[in-house]
Parts: structure tokens; C-alpha cells; sequence
């Protein structure tokens, strides 16, 4: 690889690591590349990006960032980033799930607001609940009291209603 390749893909790495919310090194040695289509699918459905990188140029591209020492220590072997922009969970969630049905793919770390996170702090970050789901339980905690005063409004007329019915069966029998 030329040298101006290599600058043009450290750049490129420093870009995603400057934009991420999250991302999330994964080994998969010993993966098919059947199982790697998947795993890329999966991962393009969360609305993550997934790459094959090399160690050392990952290390150059993360050299000025505060988690570079520690992230460093998990840079051998064959890795690859998911990176994602909007949601912190996303890789974490589909990487764990990807796991569990996969042995072979060994999550490496995570780096999640600046601090590298172990395997173990990975798979509970993939418990939280992602971005969709705390938007909708905001919404629908922000929509109770508007749907209970609009039950509450509408269970006197009902109520009038049901009165009246029974009226009526009384009087008709």
C-alpha cells in the first residue's frame, strides 16, 4: 500500500472516530465470509458502519484522542470497527446478538464517550435500551395525562349512556 493510501485511510478512520457516538472492535477470526455478509447486513440495518481495518493505522488516526492508550492494547490481531453515528447502543446490541449465535466473533472493546469499554461493559451497554426506544417511552410517558383526561372527559357521557340502557331493559321487561 502506498504511503498515500495509507494517509488517506488514516484520515478516513480519524473522521469516523471524530463523528461516532460509539464503535465497537471486534475480532472475527475464523469467520466464513458467509457469516461476515450477515454480520455487515446486520449492522448496515442499525444504521452502522462495519470495516476491516489495519492495527497500526488505527493506531496513527487515534493518536491525539484521549482514549488512544487505552484502546491501543486491543489493537492485535485481525479487527474490525462498527462504527455508529446516531445511536451509542446500536453496534453494541447487534455485535452481542451476533456473538451469541456466532462464537467465533469476539467483541474486543468499545469506546463510548471517550473511556474504552471491556467485553463485559459491551454486553451491558447492549441491554440499555437503544435511541428508538427511549424516544418512544418519552412520548408515550409525555402522552398519559392527555390520554387519562381524555378518558376521564369521556367516562361521564359513557356512563350516561350505559345508565340510560339499563333504564331501558327495565322498562322493556
Amino acid at each position: 500500500m502506498e504511503r498515500a493510501q495509507k494517509e488517506a485511510q488514516v484520515a478516513e478512520i480519524s473522521d469516523r472516530f471524530g463523528r461516532m457516538a460509539s464503535a465497537v472492535l471486534t475480532d472475527f477470526r475464523g469467520l466464513d465470509v458467509e457469516t461476515i455478509n450477515d454480520l455487515r447486513r446486520a449492522f448496515d440495518n442499525a444504521a452502522v458502519e462495519y470495516k476491516v481495518v489495519k492495527n497500526t493505522l488505527v493506531k496513527r488516526a487515534i493518536a491525539d484522542e484521549a482514549y488512544a492508550e487505552g484502546l491501543s492494547g486491543h489493537l492485535a490481531g485481525p479487527t474490525a470497527i462498527a462504527w455508529s453515528y446516531e445511536d451509542p447502543v446500536a453496534p453494541a446490541k447487534v455485535a452481542a446478538d451476533f456473538a451469541k449465535s456466532n462464537e467465533k466473533l469476539k467483541i474486543k472493546c468499545a469506546v463510548l464517550d471517550g473511556d474504552v469499554l471491556e467485553e463485559a461493559q459491551v454486553i451491558a451497554l447492549s441491554k440499555m435500551p437503544g435511541k428508538d426506544e427511549i424516544k418512544s417511552r418519552l412520548l408515550a410517558t409525555f402522552m398519559a395525562p392527555a390520554q387519562q383526561m381524555v378518558r376521564l372527559f369521556a367516562a361521564a357521557p359513557t356512563n350516561f349512556v350505559y345508565l340510560l340502557n339499563a333504564r331501558k331493559n327495565s322498562l322493556g321487561e
